[in-house]
């Protein structure tokens, strides 16, 4: 669509001469709407654009291009955009005897796929393989890689800007392999949480925003949702933070998770509804920060790693805070499930709506199996990947293109994080054995997104045997039995 609607003109406008446009015959169809984008030309030849669908059935090219061949649908692709490639070209000159059936007069087909890289399970990468295969067997096929060196050396791009970029604390180092160094992208060898699992799970179109983002919005769509009610259960959302400080490694960070419980007939679904990072921030700053997403998403609970330097998060949270941004005094929170950190509380009469973590070996263990059962499962669910949100937020935000970059960004948001998360995980290697899971991040990697997400569904988990559980047979009254039995039959007594 794009080679049609914006190349081919903005070629003939450059063109030095009228040479192009007296090649194509009349105007340049663009609208998507109406009819096929597409070029004719004197010669007969033409261009057509068309959506990678079932619908696309029975047309018929010479040349297929394939572009971001990776998002179309693999069974697409083999039963139906390849099958436009049925019928070899038909110059008038194979008519004549000279020419007619004679191999080396035919003309082959072609097929060009365009895509940047993706993860390895995709079909993108086996199909690279075949390719790659057919081409070093001398066979008519070619692959290439373009990674961002080249547009450096033609001048396309600015070398400094890229290097600042590559520079940056919260550079997507894996987003950075596939889309700028063409290079596919699997998870790590020993990779205790399987890309497929979190691939499979990413099914939230819309995730929730704060309330200044929605108020610039605008838009119908976009809004916070109500708390769910259901089987007279009332969601839950609880606020998950894993905390470093400016004393920390140079690849830490803090990230506070908003998660939704949403009540189903056994269980909590946990829905990943928002995602933030913040790097050297002051533990009082962090604190404040964290209560304003506490009100803005109307969450219940927070989580929070109180170990190490999260104890100064914690300590800021269990005393009353003033917010200048926002003309705000928040009110002290206690502990709900240590008494020792209660008691660090200014007050004793305040409302215990903190769960405090203090992570040990065994903990860690145990709340990195309980995740990969409730990822195998299906009981957690994320926003979908970045690069469908952009294509679904052009089509639901009236005026998108017209935002500002900011607003874009933090509209993105929600899903960028989600990519970051999915690739943390999948670089976690199982350093333990088969009684104590040890999970260790690569030496330039970080694993914040998902001590976040660990803390949270450790404690949903909790929550979830509070609020499911059975009823227990002490409820029901004994003496009510009795009524369904009849007396025991006398017999008498005898011997042989």
């Amino acid at each position: 669509m794009n080679l049609i609607a914006e190349k081919i003109p903005e070629l003939m406008q450059q063109a030095s001469n009228n040479n192009l446009q007296r090649e194509i015959s009349g105007s340049i169809k663009l609208s998507m709407n109406t009819v096929e984008p597409n070029v004719n030309f004197v010669n007969g030849s033409w261009i057509k654009a068309v959506a990678s669908t079932q619908s696309a059935r029975s047309k018929r090219a010479n040349c297929l291009i394939g572009d971001e061949f990776r998002m179309i649908n693999p069974s697409v692709y083999r039963n139906v955009l390849r099958r436009f490639l049925a019928v070899s070209r038909q110059p008038r000159f194979l008519s004549k005897p000279e020419y007619k059936n004679k191999p080396e007069f035919q003309e082959r087909n072609q097929e060009i796929l365009l895509s940047s890289c993706w993860y390895k399970n995709n079909w993108s990468f086996d199909r690279y393989k075949v390719f790659l295969k057919k081409m070093l067997e001398g066979k008519k096929y070619f692959v290439c890689g373009l990674p961002y060196q080249f547009a450096i050396k033609e001048g396309l791009t600015n070398r400094e800007q890229l290097l600042d970029e590559l520079s940056e604390d919260d550079i997507d180092e894996v987003g950075w392999e596939m889309e700028m160094n063409a290079m596919f992208y699997g998870e790590a060898e020993k990779a205790y949480y399987k890309f497929d699992d979190l691939d499979k799970n990413r099914r939230i179109v819309t995730p929730m925003y704060p309330p200044d983002l929605i108020e610039i919005l605008k838009n119908k769509k976009i809004k916070s949702p109500p708390k769910v009610i259901k089987n007279n259960r009332k969601e839950i959302r609880l606020l998950s933070c894993d905390i470093a400080t400016m004393t920390g490694k140079k690849n830490d960070a803090s990230v506070f998770t908003v998660i939704r419980l949403i009540p189903k007939s056994s269980y909590f679904e946990r829905q990943i509804v928002h995602m933030e990072a913040h790097v050297g921030k002051h533990t009082e700053i962090q604190a404040i920060r964290i209560r304003q997403i506490f009100d803005d998403f109307d969450c219940d609970y927070i989580v929070i790693d109180a170990a190490g330097g999260g104890v100064g998060v914690f300590d800021n949270l269990v005393k009353p805070l003033i917010d200048r941004e926002r003309g705000t005094e928040y009110s002290p929170f206690s502990c709900i499930n240590d008494e020792s950190m209660a008691n660090r509380c200014w007050e004793d009469d305040a409302p215990k709506l903190i769960y405090s973590i203090k992570a040990s070996a065994g903990l860690n263990s145990n709340i990195a199996i309980s995740l990969k059962d409730t990822l195998t499962s299906g009981k957690i669910v994320f926003p979908i990947n970045d690069m469908d949100a952009k294509v679904m937020l052009r089509e639901t935000i009236k005026g998108y293109e017209k935002l500002d970059i900011d607003t874009k960004n933090r509209l993105l948001m929600p899903y960028i994080q989600t990519t970051l998360l999915v690739n943390e995980m999948i670089n976690l290697s199982n350093e333990g054995d088969n009684q104590v899971i040890k999970l260790k991040e690569p030496s330039s990697g970080r694993k914040d997104r998902f001590s976040s997400i660990v803390y949270g569904n450790y404690i949903a988990h909790e929550l979830e045997k509070e609020n499911f559980t059975k009823t227990k047979v002490s409820h029901i009254d004994i003496s009510r039995l009795t009524s369904i039995f009849r007396s025991p039959t006398r017999v008498k007594a005898w011997n042989k």
